[in-house]
């Protein structure tokens, strides 16, 4: 019995979807979430330790500060925006 079933896979399975469907571009993923709150791939490179991947999401540690919490992302154009340590 496989107890490492993940409960979540379905959900972000559809949410991918749902994002990667209709992708925004970067000016309205700043309209959305702020200037401050989107990021290219170099650029969360720059900010963020990546830790893991479960896509729509990556587990990051903010380098300025070491908070640790999540980031969403879309495929293409690949942007990471919405950083929530909650």
């Amino acid at each position: 019995m496989n107890t490492n079933i993940d409960k979540t896979e379905t959900a972000r399975r559809e949410l991918v979807t749902a994002i990667n469907s209709n992708p925004d571009p970067r000016t309205e993923l700043v309209a959305k979430h702020g200037a401050d709150n989107v990021w290219d791939t170099s650029e969360l490179q720059a900010a963020f330790t990546v830790e893991g991947f479960m896509a729509p999401f990556c587990v990051v540690v903010r380098k300025s500060d070491g908070a640790r919490g999540m980031v969403t992302f879309q495929h293409s154009p690949r942007f990471y925006f919405d950083f929530s340590n909650k």
